[in-house]
């Protein structure tokens, strides 16, 4: 993509840097590399080193971490305009990643080398801001995800994501909410199993249609 394509995308889908009118900024958005990534294409993984601060256009990658025994656990998700929380943390701690991240549809993001990254943090008031509440919104949703998985019971954060998407027929495996809600399969299925019996939702392969949506909200709004 040429010089005036790479702007436009600046443009488009970060005005607020090509606002800042600040030098370190500019040598920063030129310094970017625009990349692709395909669905599925592993972003980072367990114990990578962090090399480049990632600004996604388009797409979604999800950040997970997986236990010993397989157990997936949704951490959030980095979409247009984010930036990604662990890769924050282990530019400016110096660690590995303790997660993974896996693009879920196909990405278009600019890669912003690690020396990029710190000299603009160093000169520019601007970024540091930027950076500092990006990072900050995002942990405070993940310890809100810890909350919920620790203190709430798993038929409400259950209803709760069921009803999160406002459509009454859900395309996602078991395997998916339960990676979402930090649980097992297992155990997922067996509270849909018995929504099924009480008749709020019908279950067929890969699909889950929610039949009460009353019943749903009420068992939702239980912590």
């Amino acid at each position: 993509m040429d010089a005036v394509g790479l702007q436009n995308l600046w443009n488009t889908y970060f005005p607020e840097f090509v606002a800042s009118g600040e030098a370190s900024m500019k040598s920063l958005m030129l310094s970017a590399k625009l990349v692709e990534l395909p669905a599925g294409q592993q972003v980072f993984y367990p114990g990578d080193a962090c090399e480049q601060y990632l600004l996604v256009l388009q797409g979604s990658v999800k950040t997970q971490i997986i236990s010993e025994s397989g157990r997936e656990m949704l951490l959030y998700r980095v979409c247009s305009g984010d930036s990604c929380v662990l890769t924050t943390s282990c530019l400016l701690s110096g660690d590995n990643y303790p997660a993974e991240g896996i693009a879920e549809s196909p990405v278009l993001a600019f890669a912003i080398s690690a020396p990029a990254f710190y000299r603009c943090i160093e000169q520019s008031a601007f970024f540091r801001e930027f950076v500092f509440k990006k990072f900050s919104a995002r942990l405070s949703d993940v310890i809100g995800l810890l909350e919920d998985v620790t203190f709430s019971a798993i038929d409400a954060r259950l209803s709760r994501a069921l009803l999160a998407d406002g459509r009454d027929v859900l395309t996602l495996t078991h395997q998916e909410l339960a990676a979402e809600l930090g649980s097992a399969r297992e155990v997922i299925s067996r509270h849909l199993k018995r929504f099924e019996v009480y008749g709020w939702v019908s279950l067929s392969r890969g699909t889950v249609t929610l039949l009460n949506l009353a019943a749903l909200r009420k068992v939702a709004e239980k912590h």
